[in-house]
């Protein structure tokens, strides 16, 4: 049976309804990855084998979800793309990971990302390199490109992610996939190996809304054990499904974001989308945001700085490698440990930012860089008494190639513009297709571009409700690259 054409939520219901068995999904999927994944290498570690049940009537049904290789599972594999963590196997499960077990979750196991989710193109993974199924010589996307590259070759129904500023966003746009995350301390973050604590946000990557939302009311809950979980579940009502129109929908277009390094064919397809929605009776309103200008600055104090903080505890001694070198001192043993296994981006973060915290620095820049956030936040509040949701691109171009900007930093760094002034706000967000456009390079490939959409701080249930609606206008979400074709 072929499952190309079908959502999550679809084949659930062939699961439960008995058309098709769970074993017969299973092997569809994990066929696919053995057939397939040797072209864009998205797993890490694959399960082979499918645990037997004649039990099929929770939520999930065992359908197949691939894990984001950040997330710990119980004594599998979990090794953050890293060879400091080469041959971690974790004694406890993330709180995600069993909320997803409590309604009958098949873990396909681990997709690729950037070591310890840093960085932008796939280079800086320990373990593979993973590229983009509708253009093979191109990037996947941002750190966590290999669950987005897994969905988007139809290697699994849906995939765990975290993002910190665009680690999901891009990559879905880019890959061609739906991003959905929720506002931060909706989902617990317990047992998922952190980057920058109050940024991190776990969350999933499906092929529609309507699949988003079903994981969402598994996932999202109050947790005790972590201490920014949100202290209330949030239930999606049904009945928005049924909204056929943006009536009454106001819309924010921010002119500042489709002027200067946004790529021209790009933003056609942006503002095809925009009129789409307007078409569909949204109210489009021009407000400013002043302080996102500073969003990039500001996050990049902030988060290398949590980064530094977080990744201190991979000494070899806790955790990690251990180097064979001799050390005279405790100074020595770190640096042998931490130098031979950290790659490049990882020790320029931990090197910089410890700089930032530091006695001397601390003030002039992280204290700073925090109340610009608040700055930020405040921007987005006042934003939202106007308007219902904000709209711009996720990305200023479309994949490029795979070492095409990895010497450059500084590019690298500027192509999140789009993305981490919602993160800093701690706002929910998702990247919806909006299209297709043509590289501007000699290959003239056409590849995805994705419509970014922002709402106010815990409106879940809008940002489901608008997004579906612009689904269902033009059911992008059924485009398939052609060379993952069964």
């Amino acid at each position: 049976m072929n499952f190309k054409d079908l959502s999550l939520i679809e084949i659930v219901e062939k699961i439960k309804s008995w058309e098709t068995d769970k074993k017969t999904v299973w092997d569809y999927f994990l066929g696919r990855i053995e057939k397939y994944d040797n072209k864009i290498k998205s797993f890490n570690f694959v399960n082979h084998e499918w645990l037997s049940s004649k039990w099929n009537d929770n939520i999930l049904a065992w359908a197949p979800i691939a894990i984001k290789d950040i997330f710990c599972e119980k004594w599998i594999p979990t090794t953050s793309a890293s060879k400091m963590l080469e041959n971690f196997k974790p004694p406890y499960n993330a709180t995600v990971i069993d909320k997803l077990n409590s309604e009958w979750m098949s873990s396909i196991w681990k997709v690729n990302m950037d070591e310890f989710a840093m960085w932008s193109t796939t280079a800086s993974s320990a373990l593979n390199t993973t590229l983009n199924p509708w253009g093979t010589s191109r990037i996947p996307g941002w750190s966590s490109w290999g669950s987005a590259a897994a969905v988007a070759a139809w290697f699994a129904p849906a995939a765990l992610w975290t993002d910190t500023w665009w680690s999901i966003r891009q990559p879905a746009s880019i890959c061609g996939i739906v991003w959905f995350k929720p506002s931060y301390g909706r989902n617990s973050r317990f047992w998922v190996n952190a980057m920058a604590s109050s940024l991190d946000t776990p969350w999933t990557l499906t092929k529609t809304v309507k699949d988003a939302a079903l994981l969402y009311d598994i996932m999202n809950w109050e947790d005790s054990l972590e201490n920014t979980s949100v202290v209330w579940k949030d239930k999606i009502d049904s009945n928005i499904w049924n909204t056929k129109d943006l009536k009454w929908i106001k819309i924010w277009v921010p002119k500042q974001y489709f002027e200067k390094g946004l790529d021209e064919w790009v933003k056609i397809v942006i503002e095809k989308a925009i009129l789409d929605m307007k078409n569909a009776w949204a109210e489009i309103i021009e407000i400013e945001l002043p302080t996102t200008k500073y969003a990039i600055a500001t996050y990049y104090i902030l988060m290398p700085a949590e980064v530094s903080t977080n990744l201190s505890r991979f000494d070899g001694i806790r955790y990690g490698h251990v180097s064979e070198k001799a050390y005279s001192n405790l100074d020595w043993l770190y640096l042998n440990n931490r130098w031979e296994w950290f790659w490049d981006e990882v020790k320029r973060r931990i090197i910089l930012w410890s700089y930032v915290l530091s006695a001397w620095y601390y003030d002039a820049y992280y204290t700073k860089a925090a109340k610009v956030r608040t700055l930020i936040i405040e921007d987005f509040k006042k934003a939202f008494e106007e308007v219902d949701v904000i709209v711009w691109p996720v990305s200023p171009s479309v994949a490029w190639k795979l070492w095409e900007k990895s010497e450059d930093p500084l590019k690298m760094y500027l192509s999140d513009a789009y993305t981490i002034p919602a993160s800093l706000a701690w706002l929910p967000s998702m990247s919806i297709p909006a299209g297709f456009a043509e590289s501007q390079d000699e290959d003239k490939e056409n590849l995805p571009v994705w419509l970014h959409m922002i709402t106010k701080q815990f409106s879940e249930q809008k940002l489901f409700e608008i997004a579906n609606i612009y689904e269902n206008i033009n059911n992008h979400w059924k485009a398939f690259p052609k060379d993952f074709e069964d």
